[in-house]
């Protein structure tokens, strides 16, 4: 199986003054509504109150100041995410979903950037694909796991339902918090969990039949 470990393509820990103010500035400007390609990097200096030469000894360029941006919702997603565990049922996922929506909506200006700037630069296409091959690597082991201990269809193809609900829950999330209000997220997270778990970590499904002649079901 492929390693889960987080590829970063930007530097990672707490950032200096500077830097915060920059990637603060950013985020503000594309709240506000700009897009990421229109930003200068004069203009983003000015919202931060930094020198332009400050930017550039703490940014190669805007397209790292981007991913830097990304590397917190990237990680703060996942980091939710897989402290999730089946034991926990569809109530966990469903409470784990909820905090996921959260750290969407405090990074919906920058979700909307990497999708922007995905469609002509490619590394930040390759960045996050990346990204989301955490969750789906992730996601593999779990219902692997769980088919082994018989509590999972053994029947289901992990890789294909993988793809289907990372790939679409992702675009989903996104979905919810850029066109929706936040008070349906409750609902949401609920709908989105019961999906995953009824129809993938608990599909209803038969086994062949035992010494009882009666088939399994889960």
């Amino acid at each position: 199986m492929p390693s889960i470990t987080r590829r970063r393509s930007a530097k990672v820990g707490r950032p200096t003054s500077a830097e915060a103010d920059v990637l603060a500035a950013t985020q503000r400007l594309l709240a506000g509504g700009a897009t990421f390609t229109e930003l200068g990097v004069q203009q983003i200096c000015t919202e931060a109150g930094v020198a332009r030469s400050t930017f550039y000894s703490h940014f190669r360029d805007k397209t790292d100041l981007l991913l830097r941006l990304a590397n917190e919702l990237m990680a703060s997603s996942f980091d939710v995410t897989s402290a999730w565990q089946p034991a926990a049922g569809v109530e966990g996922l469903e409470e784990a979903f909820l905090h996921v929506i959260q750290v969407y909506r405090r990074h919906a200006a920058v979700r909307r950037a990497l999708a922007e700037v995905a469609t002509y630069d490619s590394a930040v296409r390759d960045y996050f694909t990346a990204e989301l091959h955490q969750f789906t690597d992730w996601t593999i082991k779990i219902l692997r796991a769980e088919q082994e201990a018989g509590r999972t269809p053994a029947g289901l193809d992990p890789v294909s339902a993988t793809r289907i609900i990372v790939t679409g829950g992702e675009r989903a999330l996104t979905d919810q918090v850029t066109s929706a209000d936040a008070a349906s997220d409750p609902a949401f997270a609920r709908e989105l969990a019961h999906t995953w778990w009824h129809g993938i970590y608990r599909r209803p499904g038969t086994q062949p039949q035992g010494t009882s002649g009666a088939p399994r079901r889960y």
